[in-house]
């Protein structure tokens, strides 16, 4: 099936008992089984089935299994939020005394998560960019992963997955993936080396702003030791499934960051429409940017423009095609406010992946808590505009972005 196609039919069938279209809402916590042995067995995973929400569910199942389907994985695993799936796709493998080698230039959440980890022994060792040279100098016998977004938010460098994995599993070491703002509809990440796929699915996966969620996508792909990896030695006899079973049965179990029904629901009915929807916002923020390019006065950042330096990865990497994120540099934090404050369409909020464009100003929201050189790193400065380029008429979007630009 082409993609389309499989955002409807893949991984999923009619639900059997009435035929309903998509996987109802089963908003309960329990479900009963037929007699003790059976909820025993269900229970110690020894029989399918289900027995509490909090472990699994009818509705997030079906979910899991469309976007593994879409990722071409052998399992996923749900979770509340993208920074649930952030962190417990990092602590199903991470113990006091490893380490973990991240670009400096990541999200703002994902920046404070790794402060977190330092009291519990986990150390990151940040590289200004995720690139052969200079993660190599960084690796040592306690680094257990390199992680990377695909497409920096707000940043925009795109890594090189074959090179950096490459790299990392000639030393055994996974390579974890935020795909978030590339989707399955531009790449799937394992089809380039990456072993462990995240998405804050609240964003393009949804594309509707209603619910927040996350998940992990096992590529399957990687060769787990387990002299290096000894929480996973256990689950040795699960074979290629050992993440996945120790994930699930472990802390994201014990945790209890479980994706809501409802939430499960809303992602299954807004995911058919990505691509659709995708091809949309990719198309958008091309012209957007290149209207922007037009004025002296503003600086445009965006993959896809000819001139910029990750042109050519997003020609082999992401099938031509820069995502739905632009920045722009306005000149000074008094024009970027001035700029946004004048905008009509384009609503002023701290979220990407919706049907609407979103604009913000980083420096002072989502980086708040984030030194200078942390800002300087992923692409922040006081007069930075990232924009999240929703599915409007162009026409429209270029016209009210003009009309506020003349006003400055």
């Amino acid at each position: 099936m082409r993609f389309n196609t499989e955002l409807i039919h893949g991984g999923f069938e009619a639900e059997k008992s009435a035929g309903a279209t998509l996987t109802p809402i089963y908003q309960v916590n329990a479900f009963a089984q037929e007699s003790a042995e059976q909820l025993e067995k269900v229970f110690n995973n020894k029989a399918p089935g289900f027995a509490y929400t909090r472990i699994s569910n009818p509705t997030v199942s079906s979910f899991e299994n469309r976007i593994n389907t879409l990722e071409k994985g052998i399992g996923a695993i749900s979770c509340s939020s993208g920074m649930a799936a952030v962190t417990m796709s990092l602590l199903n493998i991470l113990k006091a005394g490893d380490e973990v080698i991240a670009s400096a230039g990541l999200f703002g959440g994902t920046i404070d998560l790794f402060g977190d980890l330092e009291p519990f022994g986990i150390k990151t060792r940040f590289v200004d960019h995720v690139t052969v040279e200079e993660i190599e100098p960084l690796i040592n016998e306690n680094t257990k992963a390199v992680f990377a977004e695909l497409i920096g938010n707000p940043g925009l460098e795109i890594v090189d997955l074959r090179s950096v994995s490459e790299l990392v599993h000639s030393r055994g070491i996974p390579l974890i993936i935020d795909s978030t703002t590339a989707t399955p509809y531009l790449i799937n990440p394992a089809d380039f080396g990456a072993d462990i796929i995240v998405h804050s699915t609240s964003k393009y996966i949804n594309g509707g702003g209603n619910s927040i969620s996350g998940i992990i996508v096992d590529s399957g792909k990687f060769k787990w030791n387990y002299e290096k990896f000894p929480g996973l030695a256990e689950y040795k006899k699960f074979g290629k499934f050992a993440y996945l079973a120790k994930l699930r049965n472990g802390i994201w179990r014990n945790v209890g960051g479980c994706l809501a029904p409802m939430n499960a629901f809303m992602n299954s009915v807004g995911m058919e429409t990505l691509g659709l929807r995708m091809e949309r916002c990719c198309s958008n923020a091309l012209q957007l940017a290149e209207f922007f390019k037009g004025y002296s006065d503003i600086d445009v950042n965006y993959p896809a423009l000819k001139d910029n330096p990750y042109y050519d990865l997003c020609q082999s990497q992401l099938k031509g095609k820069g995502g739905a994120i632009l920045t722009i540099r306005a000149g000074s934090k008094e024009r970027a406010f001035k700029l946004i404050n004048g905008l009509k369409l384009a609503t002023n909020a701290t979220n990407i992946g919706d049907v609407r464009t979103l604009v913000i100003h980083p420096a002072s929201t989502i980086y708040t808590h984030s030194s200078e050189e942390q800002k300087t790193n992923a692409g922040v400065f006081e007069d930075s505009i990232r924009i999240s380029v929703g599915i409007e008429d162009i026409e429209d979007l270029i016209e009210d972005f003009r009309q506020s630009i003349e006003k400055l």
